[in-house]
């Protein structure tokens, strides 16, 4: 595979980002990252680089069900490790920065999804997952009442879910 100019450093951004992150990732979350919360990579750039660092197997799925979710292969840590001095230093230390800061943030996010919807009768159906790559380990439905009761629990879910996950293995499984 050839690599020419800001491309090349580009798709190398993206290999970092992956391997600083430590976990998989949503395009969502690299186009989140890269390009609207930081200006790493042009937002009409990184959805085609996700595309070509797959196909050249830099980074693959591992996500079976869902949302896709990438990481980075043994080919693009090795790619990377040959040409990390191609970013350079001062956006490299921003990157690591960004990561360690947010790392947990962006996991969560990813690994808390909610979503809901009116019924035909006027409730509201909330559902609320939580996501491992290879599955969801945890899927909740819930009838409410009103919106305002569905858009809060919809808010609350990202910060509450461990708990409620764990509430419930605990109250079933003892």
């Amino acid at each position: 595979m050839q690599f020419k100019g800001d491309a090349f450093q580009n798709k190398l951004i993206l290999l970092f980002v992956f391997d600083k992150m430590e976990v998989p990732l949503s395009e969502n979350t690299i186009l989140d990252m890269c390009s609207s919360s930081n200006s790493w990579i042009n937002y009409m750039d990184c959805k085609p680089l996700l595309s070509t660092l797959l196909d050249h197997s830099f980074i693959y799925n591992v996500s079976t069900q869902g949302e896709p979710l990438y990481s980075i292969t043994p080919d693009g840590r090795i790619c990377l490790a040959d040409f990390y001095v191609q970013i350079p230093s001062s956006l490299r230390e921003e990157i690591s920065i960004f990561v360690k800061n947010n790392r947990n943030r962006y996991r969560k996010k990813q690994e808390c999804v909610a979503d809901y919807y009116m019924n035909k009768d006027g409730t509201y159906t909330v559902y609320l997952k939580i996501l491992e790559p290879s599955q969801p380990i945890l899927e909740l439905k819930l009838v409410v009442a009103d919106r305002r009761t569905a858009k809060n629990i919809y808010k609350k879910w990202e910060e509450k879910a461990s708990t409620v996950h764990s509430t419930l293995y605990d109250v079933l499984v003892d």
